[in-house]
């Protein structure tokens, strides 16, 4: 039997953050007041964070490419950060996709959408949904995916070639089956591993039940990221269940890897996630592990997977 064989390849990081909320109007890093947030205080998170700070957050590790994810930019103008992040890449050499934001629901989506579909660098489209808060709740809010007018949004990206990344929480994973059988030609892409933010084996069973649904749909892939938890260390031995997990239920073929910085910064340095990631996924094929870690964001993503090493 081979020992086990840790990636040391290439990495595209499929979800981070570029921001300057002092020049550009983001409300949660805005404004002085901080809203509810599951790390807790992000205050140490309003500050410009920038290419050449997250390349020096990522040492070591060998990242040619990444995927910027839309910010909470100020919702009045969704085509401002676009045009934003656009410049940045010009000039900084990263990143290399971008999720965009648009508001599905909002009259005016199907213009936006069109907008941001022009730029070169757009991939896929974020609209948080919300629905219900926790997972204790007694009575469930439906999210927005339940919507007429947010789904009509959401049909349009069919239209434009655009994935959509959802970042719901796993116990609205029925509405995003629903969602992904309704518009089987759109993929969808789940943030954060699903949110599995509450590691008591009943909620981690929940949890992998939701999962399992969402991976029925071929046309649903899931980032592993945002696995952080307050006040706690992240180590492999606490995340490797959830990573394991993902994996087995969407194979090696339909998961990517992340890093979710500068956010999850709060709650663990960038070498020791994806340190984390890949003693975890050390005893996988070579392949494998570079699917996961490369080239399915490549793929999904519509990158192109040379080898060249941006600067920041």
């Amino acid at each position: 039997m081979n020992a086990p064989t840790r990636y040391d390849g290439p990495i595209v990081d499929a979800h981070h953050h570029f921001w300057d909320p002092v020049t550009n109007y983001h409300p949660w890093l805005s404004d002085p007041s901080l809203t509810p947030f599951r790390y807790g205080d992000y205050s140490a998170l309003k500050r410009r964070y920038y290419p050449a700070d997250y390349f020096a957050d990522a040492g070591g590790h060998d990242v040619r490419k990444t995927v910027y994810v839309e910010t909470e930019w100020d919702p009045r103008d969704p085509i401002g950060e676009t045009a934003f992040i656009s410049r940045v890449a010009a000039e900084h050499g990263a990143p290399h996709a971008v999720v965009a934001q648009a508001w599905l629901h909002h009259d005016d989506a199907a213009d936006v959408l069109a907008r941001q579909a022009e730029f070169p660098l757009v991939r896929s489209v974020r609209h948080k949904p919300g629905g219900t808060p926790d997972a204790q709740s007694a009575a469930r809010m439906p999210s927005l995916m339940e919507d007429e007018h947010w789904r009509r949004g959401f049909a349009e990206l069919g239209r434009h070639g655009l994935h959509f990344d959802l970042q719901v929480p796993w116990w609205h994973a029925q509405e995003a089956v629903r969602l992904a059988r309704d518009f089987p030609a759109t993929t969808i892409i789940l943030n954060h591993a699903g949110l599995p933010a509450d590691r008591s084996p009943a909620a981690l069973a929940a949890w992998e039940d939701a999962m399992a649904m969402l991976a029925e749909c071929p046309n649903v892939v899931i980032k592993v990221s945002g696995l952080g938890q307050a006040g706690q260390p992240w180590t492999a031995a606490a995340n490797a269940p959830i990573v394991l997990a993902c994996i087995r239920l969407f194979s090696p073929a339909r998961v990517m890897f992340a890093s979710n910085f500068p956010v999850d910064s709060l709650c663990a340095s960038f070498d020791q996630i994806f340190s984390g990631f890949k003693a975890i996924t050390a005893g996988f094929m070579l392949a494998e592990q570079r699917a996961m870690f490369h080239d399915n964001a490549c793929r999904i993503y519509g990158l192109a997977a040379d080898t060249a090493v941006p600067q920041g």
